[in-house]
């Protein structure tokens, strides 16, 4: 018990290492659902080690209801994890969560399949899951690594790499920017929308061109 309440203190630090609009540990304690959900899941993961299978899961609901974050009683999670908002978080049963996470809301540590055994990620320490971001299969994100919002990874992720986009592509690796990746300065980034219009444009021009062709070479047989 002991133990359990000092996890639970390392929890409530790391809220306060990571959010600035924390103020004291009344307001953390009732008002940060991310934390409510560590705590449930830190009592259910205790029982499903002993064997249970039921009631974990049921504490398991009652958690996803009352915070909209849904952790399998299965699943690990290691020290100072701080899920932010929340809402939408959903974490598999063979997911592992290392030291020092952070995870956003409608972030997804799930897998690929109905396969048994080990199907979930493994996420490594000092790891930042940002928000809507979907991390699918039983490999692993390595330490350091920053896995960016709405990207879908899909395989591994070495330590200390910044990844974004659909699928995911490391676009910085040891703070070195990977050129052949996507460009995060955003006012530089692709308008797909005015490359599909210049491209229907093009396809026009070359239809008038070939129409202009037909209808002269009609004229000339006609003389």
């Amino acid at each position: 018990m002991v133990r359990f309440f000092k996890v639970i203190k390392d929890d409530i630090a790391a809220i306060f290492e990571r959010d600035p609009a924390a103020k004291n540990v009344v307001e953390v304690l009732l008002c940060y659902p991310g934390l409510h959900a560590i705590i449930f899941h830190r009592i259910s993961h205790g029982l499903f080690k002993r064997g249970l299978v039921t009631l974990p899961r049921i504490i398991s609901n009652i958690s996803r209801f009352f915070t909209g974050i849904e952790i399998h009683p299965g699943a690990k999670i290691g020290k100072k994890v701080f899920i932010d908002h929340g809402t939408g978080v959903v974490i598999g049963e063979t997911s592992e969560v290392g030291n020092n996470v952070t995870i956003y809301q409608g972030a997804t540590l799930g897998g690929t399949g109905k396969d048994k055994g080990k199907r979930h990620p493994t996420i490594g320490d000092n790891v930042v899951i940002s928000a809507g971001a979907k991390v699918l299969g039983p490999f692993t994100v390595g330490d350091n690594s920053r896995i960016g919002a709405g990207s879908v990874v899909l395989k591994e992720v070495p330590p200390n790499c910044t990844v974004v986009g659909v699928p995911g592509r490391i676009v910085v690796k040891d703070n070195v920017k990977i050129t052949d990746g996507v460009d995060l300065e955003h006012g530089t980034l692709p308008d797909p929308i005015s490359d599909e219009l210049n491209s229907i444009r093009s396809k026009i021009e070359e239809l008038e061109n070939m129409l202009k062709n037909i209808e002269g070479s009609k004229k000339n047989e006609t003389i």
